[in-house]
Formats: structure tokens, sequence, C-alpha cells
């Protein structure tokens, strides 16, 4: 099979989308499938024409040509999309993160006619999902969608009840890194957070409630680990809630080296506003540490309240802190979480599953079109 890998963002970006691609993709070609990616050569300073462990890597700006309404560069772009469809011949264009750059995809779609797999690999956009919208124009045309959390797929079918035929659940899967878990540090706590520096990510809650509790606890440490446009405005605001000598801002951290990363923390907090199924919570399951998350989209499938982390409610920074301050005080039972997190994530997250779904999917799809 010839699968045309359609995504904004791919390695090396960093997230969750970054991160399920660049491992999912080596492991189906392995299994003999050939792949392609189009991504945004907006998110990396990596070439247009490259190559990610054997599978082409095409970077188009798209973002530039629709933010700045350049007709001409649109028009180049439309012939380059054009002409790797026409060179590459797939089978099967695969969508895997939903943005503008699709709109190029529809404007060739008859170069090379074939079915439309969408998956959604976080929460639905908040803005531009009406009837007419880009999102609601792709939906309409996919053969299948597919998203990474039941309660994703649920927004997606409220959005759109005609999908609710073609569309199913596909969990990401994650492969047991090969570091073992280290016993928690509780003599001198670690709380972690790991991802984009975006408002999303609800780091400046962290901070909040990191400096309600810092007084009362000044042998914790938070580290806030990653990139992004928030780390100017999250720096500031550790400046100006005293606790900036207490927190670290590392910065990006290569994918393969987040394992060794979470193994050194205590807890890994996550008080996101927004979720599909966090990578994020999976690292650290799988590192047996505990999760202090808020409670929004996928989150709860992943972090079992009261058995493998603590749940608080959005825009909670005062639970949030609560949470933490919980575990802190009882290192046993953060530990007793963590190991069970390992445990569930191994099992109901299973990395061969994830590979089989996709496949068996790809397959569906492909032979049903060629019917």
């Amino acid at each position: 099979m010839r699968i045309l890998f359609w995504s904004e963002r791919f390695w090396p970006t960093v997230g969750g989308v970054g991160i399920s691609s660049s491992t999912l993709l080596p492991a189906l070609r392995e299994r003999g499938h050939e792949f392609a990616v189009i991504t945004m050569k907006e998110y990396s300073d990596r070439p247009e024409e490259d190559e990610f462990k054997g599978i082409p890597v095409y970077r188009l700006p798209f973002w530039t040509a629709v933010a700045k309404g350049d007709v001409g560069l649109s028009i180049k772009l439309r012939r380059r999309v054009a002409e790797i469809k026409r060179k590459f011949a797939h089978d099967l264009l695969h969508v895997f993160f939903l943005g503008p750059s699709i709109l190029f995809h529809f404007q060739t779609r008859n170069v090379c006619p074939a079915p439309l797999l969408v998956s959604m690999d976080s929460a639905l956009p908040g803005q531009g999902t009406g009837k007419d919208s880009l999102v609601s124009r792709t939906f309409r045309a996919a053969d299948w969608v597919t998203c990474v959390s039941s309660a994703t797929l649920n927004k997606a079918r409220r959005f759109m009840p005609e999908i609710v035929s073609h569309s199913s659940l596909i969990y990401q899967g994650r492969k047991p890194p090969g570091l073992m878990p280290a016993p928690l540090p509780s003599k001198a706590p670690t709380l972690l957070c790991l991802g984009r520096l975006a408002i999303e990510k609800g780091f400046d809650l962290a901070l909040i409630a990191f400096a309600s509790m810092f007084e009362r606890h000044p042998h914790v440490r938070l580290v806030v680990a990653g990139d992004g446009p928030e780390r100017p405005a999250l720096e500031q605001q550790a400046r100006k809630l005293g606790i900036n000598d207490a927190v670290d801002f590392l910065g990006w951290v290569a994918p393969n080296k987040v394992s060794e990363l979470i193994n050194t923390s205590t807890i890994v907090v996550m008080p996101s506003r927004r979720e599909g199924l966090p990578q994020v919570a999976m690292e650290a399951a799988l590192m047996a540490r505990p999760v202090v998350a808020a409670r929004v989209g996928g989150v709860p499938e992943i972090v079992v309240h009261g058995q493998t982390g603590l749940l608080v409610g959005q825009e909670d920074s005062s639970a949030l802190a609560d949470a933490v301050e919980f575990l802190v005080a009882h290192p046993e039972k953060a530990a007793q979480m963590g190991q069970a997190a390992r445990e569930r994530v191994k099992k109901e997250f299973s990395w061969d599953h994830y590979m089989d779904a996709y496949e068996a999917l790809y397959r569906k799809l492909i032979s049903e079109k060629s019917c």
C-alpha cells in the first residue's frame, strides 16, 4: 500500500502529533507499506525536500501562502502538491492533523483520486467549525474518520452526525522505553510540566499552584520542559510570583531524552485547557509516574482518578495545588499510583494493537474503493 500522509506537524516538531506520527510511519514501513509525507514548512527549518527514516518528506509553506493571501505562492504550492501526488501515486490519503493546508488537497483532489482517511489526533478546533468551514468540508469528504479518544469521537459525531457510520476510536499506542523506571524522588520532590509552551497546556496554572504551596514545601522544585510562544510570558510570571529560583525552564527536549527526564521527576503535572489523548500522560505512566491533571478531553481515559493519578477541574489552580500536595505528603501512595499507571498503559494502549488497527483500516478503505 502507498499512503500519502498529510500532517501540518511532523518530525522534528515536538508534541503529540509529531511524536505519534514519527513512530507510527516507520513501524508500518517495516511491515512493507510505502509512505510519503506532506507537512508545513513553517514548523521546521528543515529543507523542503527531506527524508525521515527512508520516508520522503515534503515541507511546503502553506501557512505563509494562506496568511498573506499570496496568490502567486498559492498557485505554486497547488502545482507542487499536484506534482507530488502524480509522482507518488498513492492508494490512500491519510490526513493526521486538520488545518488550513488541507485546502491545497481539495484544490488538487482530482490529480490522484484515492480514499480519504481523517484522523483527529487532538480535540476539535474551537473555532472555524461552521457548516461551511474547512473542518466540515473535510469531514464530509472523508471515507473514514478516526479519533484518539472517546471524548474526541463523541464531540466529532455531535458536530457532524453524518460520520457516525464511518468513524471509530483508535487509541494511540506507545512502545515501553528500554529505560526502567527509577524510584520516585521523595526527599526532594520534582514536579514536571512537559510539552509545548502554549496557552492550551495551562502551564500558567501550574505556576500559580506551585506558588501557593511553595512556602509550605520549599524543598519542592518545578521543571518546565518544552518550548513555544508562551515561554517569555511564563518566565515573567514565575518572576512576578517570586518562584523563579525554584522553577527550571529547560527548553526543548529531544524525544529520545523524554523518558530520562520523566525518570527524574516525582509527579507529572498537566493542567491542560484542551487535549485529545495526551502523549505526555502515557509517557509518564510508562515511567511509573503519577499524573495530576485537569479533567479535559481524553485525559480521564488515561488517568484514572485515585488509581493512576489525580484529576481536578479545568482552570482550578487551587485544586491542582491540593492534589500535588497530597501526593508530595504521601510518597507511598504516589509510587503505588505510578506503578498502577504503568501496568494499565502497557495493557490498554498496546503498540501492536495501534499498528494493527491502522493497517486493517488502510486495507479496508483501499479494497472498498477498488471494488
